[in-house]
């Protein structure tokens, strides 16, 4: 199974020079629940992003069009089809992590979208691709908690593809 997970304010930014616009310890901890123990597709950029550090517990897997490029800890892919070959026999589920490039050579792919939707306008220099919402249902929804580390109204949501 492929699914997209990504989390973006109300105008569709997902990034901002190579990191997120927010800081949202909850989003974090979805993104762990929800990847541990599965597969990772990210962009050479967006781990670059993370310090070119791996996530643990995870087949981290960078997808990049430079035949040279090595990093520790990674499997590194050159192709759409390199990567939905890898899904279709790997056991787990493969989530599509950013950025916006990758997950548009995926969306004619994708099984399930999981977006964080924060509540509010940050300053982004990448945003994610408009999506048909007529080919998805909203399956689930769960409002984020508020506290003092946690300072954006969120919500987390979980949306299938429609196959009517």
């Amino acid at each position: 199974m492929i699914a997209f997970l990504w989390a973006q304010d109300k105008n569709g930014a997902i990034g901002y020079q190579g990191t997120l616009p927010w800081s949202l310890p909850n989003d974090l901890k979805y993104f762990k629940q929800m990847t541990i123990n599965n597969a990772v597709v990210m962009g050479r950029k967006t781990f670059e992003g993370m310090n070119k550090r791996s996530l643990p517990n995870r087949i981290n897997i960078i997808l990049t069009t430079d035949p040279n490029y090595q990093a520790e800890g990674v499997k590194i892919m050159h192709s759409r089809e390199e990567v939905l070959d890898f899904a279709k026999e790997y056991q787990g589920d493969t989530f599509i992590t950013g950025g916006a490039n990758v997950f548009d050579f995926f969306m004619d792919d994708v099984d399930i979208l999981h977006r964080t939707l924060i509540d509010g306008e940050f300053k982004g220099d990448t945003f994610i691709s408009e999506i048909d919402w007529t080919k998805w249902k909203l399956a689930k929804t769960e409002v984020g908690m508020l506290d003092e580390r946690n300072k954006y109204p969120h919500v987390f949501e979980t949306y299938v593809r429609n196959n009517e």
